[in-house]
């Protein structure tokens, strides 16, 4: 027995070990029939769970001058601080060199004018993402209001989706535009059979036009053409095209197939997103995607783009041209800038690709789930939450996706409780996660998605800065008759600038916009900006690349028609 004490005195002067030891400690020394070997089979862990999580909350937030976290009953307002603006700048002059010289981001559209508001008229869109092939019939209706706030009346009449799973994903080249092609067909027929689109002239007349939003990169060369590149994402339809023309490719495949469609305007997904959302909202000069990958698309005035940029365009596009939508590719900037934790540099080891994209890694929602999971082991290892022990299921790499932690986060779903949602999802015992270990998740997924919003505010900000500073060189150097200095004047003074915004994580990850929003307020503001003065304000843009695609459309058939009209004249 004195042996069985002298180990107890001593574990009692290592409190700070954890609860846990020292509560199973007492019940040993409280129990007659304690046997000493016992001791041996009790687990100590390094830390408590409020240390992890203080930790943790220091090493994702605090290189960015956040505090406070995501949490289901609200958001704790962070102090104004210097370091969100600090990697602000870096990222502005990241965005700044990458629109000069890099080729494979900053890739400026053929679209240099955002959409009046006007056009209507029913068009077909083709939507391809990375996991949906998406044909619609869009009807346009025109901005009812001047009312910035609304959305207008516009819909889409008609609509089928298609999954691209990884059989499709993996056609080689033309034999994938073979099956989008066969799918278009099937949803023309839905579409003709009720009573959207006149069977006599599908099957009689011209070649239907046609609105692609493509979702991956693309060298744009014309308003319906621009170079394929390299896809990601495990596509391999790119397979022996890179460098041919997307719409011609398309367009060949159509004939071939009998598909009485011509593909007449190609815009990237994020291009559609801010022109869906300028359709409906003149101040819009931003579209962000956010929800398996992130992107954004910005107005900006074409001094900012390098020449070589361009392509070959011929001069008339020069010459009407002040502004061009600009497909970022913003996942492949913050290198050698943004901060990364431990957990971070497990991911990127763990990575094919570790440098392709390094702030997807940090704000996406494909790794926000992984980054959650890499440091939820080491606190099951390090601090007893889930009872120590780790669930198989937990040790496979992306075993945990963000719809989870919005779910742990939210506490409830269609499915149930978060407990016991999560218990089935990983086969965990009874009683297991206790409130207690819910409640740590909640704040470490918190914080993960805390740090993700800060970051994509610093990326909005540093672009609506670069797009300000770069008007206000543009008007200082243009002639005072030049036509372009009455808009670009109107660019200066605008008052609030609409982002248009899509994506799971924006739509559906609790708290997350109205995070994001805030640290947009608290960037203008620690800047010196009066809001009341000047704002960047979140709208979201529904069905977003359906109706871009659809706008982009009418865009190039009225401006044919009217080219034609002249021809006439």
């Amino acid at each position: 027995m004195t042996s069985l004490k002298r180990i107890i005195i001593d574990a009692l002067k290592s409190l700070s070990r954890g609860r846990s030891f020292l509560q199973a400690l007492l019940t040993l020394w409280i129990s007659p029939k304690s046997d000493p070997q016992k001791l041996k089979q009790i687990k100590v862990f390094r830390r408590t769970r409020e240390q992890f999580l203080k930790e943790a909350k220091k090493l994702l937030l605090r290189p960015i001058g956040s505090n406070g976290c995501i949490t289901n009953s609200g958001i704790t307002k962070p102090t104004p601080t210097d370091p969100l603006l600090l990697l602000s700048k870096q990222l502005k002059a990241q965005f700044k060199q990458g629109l000069q010289t890099n080729p494979a981001c900053m890739l400026p559209s053929y679209n240099h004018q955002l959409p009046s508001g006007h056009e209507s008229g029913q068009y077909l869109a083709v939507d391809i993402g990375g996991s949906t092939l998406r044909v619609g019939v869009v009807d346009l209706k025109g901005r009812e209001t001047t009312d910035d706030d609304d959305d207008g009346d516009s819909t889409i009449v008609h609509m089928d989706s298609y999954k691209i799973d990884r059989n499709v994903r993996l056609l080689p080249g033309a034999a994938f535009f073979e099956w989008m092609a066969r799918k278009l067909e099937t949803s023309l027929k839905k579409a003709i059979d009720a009573g959207r689109i006149s069977k006599e002239k599908y099957e009689l007349g011209d070649p239907m036009p046609m609105g692609l939003a493509w979702s991956f990169p693309l060298e744009q060369t014309s308003p319906n053409g621009g170079n394929i590149c390299p896809m990601g994402k495990s596509f391999l339809a790119c397979d022996g095209l890179i460098g041919r023309d997307l719409g011609a490719t398309c367009n060949k495949i159509f004939q071939k197939l009998k598909v009485n469609v011509e593909v007449v305007s190609i815009v990237n997904d994020s291009n559609a997103t801010l022109l869906s959302s300028a359709y409906s909202h003149p101040s819009a000069r931003f579209g962000l995607i956010l929800g398996t990958g992130v992107n954004i698309a910005a107005h900006l005035p074409v001094n900012l783009v390098g020449k070589a940029k361009f392509g070959e365009r011929p001069d008339s596009w020069y010459e009407q041209a002040s502004h061009v939508m600009v497909n970022t590719e913003l996942g492949m900037f913050g290198g050698g800038i943004l901060p990364l934790t431990r957990w971070d540099q497990i991911l990127k080891a763990g990575h094919e690709r570790p440098d392709f994209q390094p702030m997807e890694h940090l704000v996406s929602g494909y790794y926000l789930g992984e980054v959650f999971r890499i440091a939820l082991v080491e606190a099951i290892k390090t601090t007893g939450v889930l009872g120590g022990k780790t669930p198989p299921l937990l040790l496979d790499a992306y075993s945990m996706d963000t719809g989870t932690m919005s779910l742990i986060i939210n506490g409830l779903d269609a499915r149930g409780s978060a407990e016991a949602v999560f218990s089935q999802l990983y086969h965990l015992p009874a009683g297991i996660p206790s409130t207690e270990d819910m409640q740590f998740m909640q704040q470490l997924a918190g914080y993960i998605a805390q740090r993700s919003a800060s970051i994509v505010a610093a990326s909005v900000f540093a672009l609506w800065e670069l797009k300000k500073e770069a008007e206000q060189h543009y008007l200082d150097e243009l002639e005072a008759e030049s036509p372009f200095s009455e808009e670009t004047a109107v660019e200066l003074m605008m008052e609030r600038t609409t982002v248009g915004y899509t994506g799971s994580v924006l739509e559906r990850f609790p708290g997350y916009k109205e995070t994001l929003q805030m640290y947009l307020d608290q960037l203008m503001m620690s800047s010196g900006h009066d809001l009341r003065e000047r704002r960047i304000d979140l709208v979201q843009a529904k069905e977003s690349s359906l109706l871009g695609a659809a706008v982009s459309l009418a865009g190039v058939v009225e401006e044919r028609k009217g080219s034609n009209e002249k021809g006439m004249a």
